[in-house]
């Protein structure tokens, strides 16, 4: 189940906004809202689960996306019992998982181009000049293994 936050940054003063980013919250109103101690949000940020900016004079500051890892990582430790070694895999697995999705989307963007391309200009030909052909070749199969 996924853990909702408290409203957060609902007290004037609580939130800053940067040009174009969005909102961003400090250390005291996330942690309260989710009912955490400053010095977790710090521990995820020394363990690189977190990397939330910094302002000029150095005070953290956690964007909506921050909030969002936020809310798996309370969901993995508190929910599923996952220890932070095993977060920090599984977050990595997380967005490799995203970027080779991005990949293939991609992928697949250029072969519907390039098949769109292809209709019309003798795709067949194309597709016969693609392929490899190769002798045909005998299958071979084992005996049954006796019990």
């Amino acid at each position: 189940m996924a853990r909702a936050r408290k409203n957060v940054g609902q007290a004037e003063g609580d939130e800053r906004t940067s040009p174009g980013r969005g909102k961003y919250y400090m250390i005291s109103v996330v942690a309260k809202s989710y009912g955490i101690h400053p010095q977790t949000l710090r521990l995820y940020e020394r363990e690189g689960l977190l990397k939330p900016s910094r302002t000029e004079g150095n005070t953290r500051l956690y964007s909506e996306e921050d909030l969002r890892q936020l809310e798996v990582i309370l969901n993995l430790t508190r929910d599923l019992g996952v220890n932070l070694a095993g977060v920090e895999i599984i977050l990595n697995m997380r967005r490799k998982m995203e970027q080779m999705q991005g990949e293939f989307g991609d992928f697949l963007q250029q072969l519907r181009e390039e098949l769109h391309k292809s209709r019309g200009e003798g795709l067949e030909e194309k597709i016969e000049q693609a392929l490899v052909r190769l002798p045909p070749a005998h299958i071979v199969r084992s005996a049954p293994e006796q019990l």
